[in-house]
């Protein structure tokens, strides 16, 4: 048999925002088609009318394109095997439909959701499967007659598949090896609805994917009850020979406790879970919603992907830190963990601090330079550019840079109480005096030549030389942080640095 090119897909549903969840997904399909020279294929999964959300698409969408995975056709991308939108193939699903009815491998039902209630009220943990079904109002039970009348009359009804007893169902799964389930606990799943003409997500997927020619179907754990169906499915068509390889990856876990991560553990702990902002009506209860996203937190693409990669797969070394290409090489899906992952978010953190530190001082001063403006900062480029240089390795997320560094741009109209009982001596004022006189007959205020000249001044007085760094970085920056005190003297430059050394004396003056 010819090998067949990979292809493999991601479709979610757009029912709201993207889960980070479902972001790894998406990221571990882009690695394995990538490492095989495949396809990626986009698809939209939103036969369930009832929870559309019609900013979603364009949503998951945006953040693909930010975290720059990439898909090959699909929607919004093109491509031979469209549409890929599932509610614009409502006529090839109904040709599949009559297929299966006609071989007998699915039967209508029209029981309706008043008379599910009743059977589940007497009999115990009911399901709608080989032992109960010749009890409910279907087409096994009733006259072909009758059937084609309600049919004729519009009377509602669903088409269920027909799974018989006394089946061992085989799933190979890349990951957790040869998975086997006795036919007999599985029921008659609901494969189409006459209410909406649509299938639900069970028939919708195996015929999208056959038709596509997916060849591994690579999602999340909470699916894997539903594969033994899937291959039953495709025996059912008679399409074993293209079944696709199934992998199905371990969940997102809390990152303490117990149970599936969820939006209220990021809101409860204070981070996201979701890639990009979401601000959107909620269908069902037409409140506003807004969830925050990594983007507008602050993390760049890479930090996400590298940190997603390394959550649930191990690549065997020691490396952590990836870029996409290199990701590429290394992943196997095959080292997955079987175990759930603990959403490790401070990890998240951490990658997104290495990649500051990654990036050159003018990459970092790109992303600050609005920030300073915003705070009327009219210092050149270059300027914000030399203060990312010396600050950036401080701090987690760009943002941050300000509240750390902003004393570069204002000086300080107060003086930090705590810091000023401690550093500020009875003698400040007087030495600091003394500094200006230093600093006022310096020509040339390099960092080098101030650190020579002051330290040369230091020692001919005696003095200490804590005493002396600790009460002059009170007065330039106005509490006890910041580089080298020559690194913020020589950039604020001469004038400004006696200039505030001396409204600090004013302003703090002799202490006892």
């Amino acid at each position: 048999m010819t090998e067949r090119k990979v292809r493999v897909r991601f479709a979610p549903s757009p029912t709201g925002p993207l889960h980070i969840g479902g972001v790894r997904t998406a990221l571990y399909n882009y690695l394995f088609a990538r490492q095989h020279g495949g396809d990626l294929v986009f698809r939209i999964e939103d036969t369930d009318t009832t929870r559309f959300v019609p900013e979603a698409e364009a949503y998951i969408i945006e953040a693909f394109q930010w975290l720059g995975i990439k898909f090959d056709e699909g929607v919004s991308f093109g491509g031979q095997y469209g549409p890929y939108r599932q509610s614009e193939r409502r006529d090839i699903y109904k040709k599949y439909v009559k297929q299966l009815l006609d071989a007998g491998k699915a039967y209508i039902a029209f029981d309706t959701p008043e008379e599910l209630d009743a059977k589940r009220k007497e009999i115990e943990n009911f399901q709608y499967d080989n032992k109960t079904r010749m009890m409910m109002r279907n087409s096994l039970t009733m006259p072909a007659e009758e059937v084609e009348r309600l049919i004729a009359d519009g009377t509602q009804y669903v088409v269920r598949i027909k799974i018989d007893a006394g089946q061992e169902v085989m799933v190979d799964d890349m990951i957790r090896g040869e998975v086997h389930v006795k036919s007999d606990i599985l029921d008659d799943k609901v494969l189409y609805k006459s209410a909406d003409e649509l299938p639900t997500y069970h028939l919708a997927n195996i015929v999208d994917d056959h038709l596509m020619e997916i060849t591994h179907v690579i999602r999340g754990e909470e699916w894997l009850p539903s594969a033994p169906l899937h291959v039953l499915l495709y025996k059912a068509f008679g399409w074993e020979d293209t079944m696709p390889r199934f992998a199905h990856l371990p969940l997102l876990l809390k990152p303490d406790g117990k149970g599936k991560l969820s939006k209220r553990d990021g809101d409860r702990l204070g981070f996201p879970v979701f890639p990009l902002d979401w601000n959107a009506i909620d269908p069902k209860t037409q409140e506003k919603v807004f969830c925050s996203g990594y983007r507008e937190q602050g993390y760049f693409p890479e930090a996400v992907v590298n940190f997603l990669a390394l959550l649930g797969w191990n690549p065997g070394t020691e490396q952590e830190m990836f870029t996409l290409d290199e990701l590429v090489n290394a992943f196997d899906i095959e080292k997955c963990s079987k175990a759930g992952a603990k959403f490790a978010y401070e990890k998240g953190i951490w990658f997104n601090h290495e990649y500051i530190l990654k990036k050159s001082a003018e990459e970092i001063a790109r992303l600050f330079e609005p920030i300073c403006r915003e705070h009327g900062v009219k210092d050149s480029f270059e300027r914000i550019e030399k203060v990312c240089e010396m600050m950036k390795d401080r701090v987690n997320f760009v943002k941050e840079l300000w509240p750390l560094c902003s004393f570069f741009f204002e000086a300080p109209t107060a003086y930090d109480e705590k810091t000023a009982k401690k550093r500020w001596k009875e003698d400040s004022a007087q030495t600091l005096t003394e500094l200006c006189t230093v600093l006022e007959g310096l020509d040339d205020f390099s960092l080098e030549h101030q650190e020579q000249v002051v330290h040369a001044w230091i020692e001919s007085k005696e003095l200490k030389l804590g005493n002396v760094m600790n009460a002059w970085r009170l007065a330039l920056v106005g509490e006890g942080k910041g580089p080298g005190m020559f690194d913020i003297s020589a950039f604020l430059g001469k004038e400004e640095t006696i200039r505030r050394t001396r409204r600090a004396i004013e302003c703090l003056g002799p202490r006892c």
